[in-house]
């Protein structure tokens, strides 16, 4: 896939002094909630209304979308409003029916990214197609999947593509529905600044308290734009009742967030800059000798484990660790979440280096 400015020019189209904004609901439930959604959004920073038509559930007996009837909703929602109109696609037919009711944005979801099968048969169903297609990152953190998915609709010769960052599944319980993983955004980023990258807050809380300040750092991160659900009845809903903010809560957020300068050209700033980064760069250094210190005692540790036939991994040990330096770094100003992937792969690199001499 070649990095091009065409890659951004559906979004210049649009001529908008903000960021992109995608709202409404999760789930079309009738064709009176969407119309009266779609107008509480009307005239507001909203350019794009969204509404799930079908939705893949986890697991089965939940509310699975209405299907087709919803996009004759969306529809007359567009006709009603002229804001487009967008909705997740996962097969080939939904692509079919989406393109029939002149859908204006199509993307693609999380589970299915996952899938490179069923993201090959939506590129072959849209090959060609001016629309504009959107995809988003896999459930797991695979940033070389993600890249799989859009390079298969590039090569479909759909032109105004982007993406979508809407967090990714762990095991582990944290204050996110979906943990944000920022840095790979924004590896996806470094290599494709021409892809437009839109964030999904409503997915990576999993609650509509903390939607404002995810997407405060998705614009501190430079993010072209955001995808928010928004609701009338939010508690009420059919579904991710939890995550959905209502119309008004939407447009006072626009009223609060705060749009950040990509640089400043003044010589006091970048005087200041250097110098921060210099000091920056020094403490880089010391870190990765303190590092290489550690893995050294860990070699130690690794021969004298061999020498007494002891397994490598002492669990206990771990999570005792762990706690005590969870506390230690919070009486520093260190989040938790921060401290803990930290260690994890700190752990990790000390239990590589003793497996590979008890191994040897």
């Amino acid at each position: 896939m070649k990095n091009t400015p065409e890659l951004r020019t559906w979004l210049n189209d649009f001529n908008l002094e903000h960021p992109l904004v995608i709202a409404g609901p999760c789930s079309a439930e009738t064709e009176e909630q969407v119309l009266k959604i779609a107008h509480e959004l009307k005239n507001s920073d909203v350019s794009i209304f969204r509404a799930g038509i079908w939705k893949p559930r986890t697991r089965p007996g939940g509310f699975e979308g209405v299907g087709e009837i919803g996009l004759k909703w969306l529809k007359k929602a567009k006709e009603e409003t002229g804001m487009l109109i967008a909705t997740e696609v996962a097969t080939a037919n939904h692509v079919k029916l989406a393109l029939e009711y002149d859908v204006d944005v199509l993307w693609i979801g999380a589970r299915t990214t996952a899938n490179p099968f069923a993201v090959q048969e939506i590129a072959d169903a849209l090959a060609g197609t001016d629309k504009i297609v959107l995809i988003k990152n896999p459930v797991n953190p695979d940033l070389a999947l993600w890249l799989g998915g859009i390079e298969r609709l590039y090569n479909a010769d759909i032109k105004k593509l982007g993406v979508i960052h809407r967090g990714f599944s762990s095991y582990e319980k944290t204050k996110y529905r979906n943990i944000p993983e920022w840095q790979i955004p924004i590896e996806l980023q470094n290599r494709f600044p021409d892809l437009p990258l839109i964030c999904d807050p409503s997915h990576i809380t999993g609650n509509r308290d903390m939607v404002q300040k995810v997407s405060q750092q998705a614009l501190n991160l430079n993010y072209d734009g955001l995808i928010i659900e928004t609701h009338i009845d939010p508690d009420n809903a059919w579904s991710d009742a939890a995550q959905q903010v209502t119309p008004d809560h939407l447009k006072n957020m626009f009223v609060h967030l705060k749009m950040r300068k990509k640089e400043d050209t003044s010589e006091n700033y970048n005087a200041n800059l250097d110098n921060l980064r210099l000091q920056i760069d020094e403490v880089d250094a010391k870190i990765l000798d303190i590092l290489s210190k550690r893995m050294l005692i860990a070699d130690e540790i690794g021969k004298l484990k061999k020498a007494h036939n002891v397994a490598v991994l002492q669990n206990t040990r771990w999570v005792n660790m762990l706690d005590r330096i969870v506390e230690d770094g919070a009486a520093k100003g260190l989040s938790e979440e921060f401290v803990v992937e930290l260690f994890k792969a700190i752990h990790q690199e000390s239990i590589n280096h003793q497996e590979a001499i008890v191994n040897n």
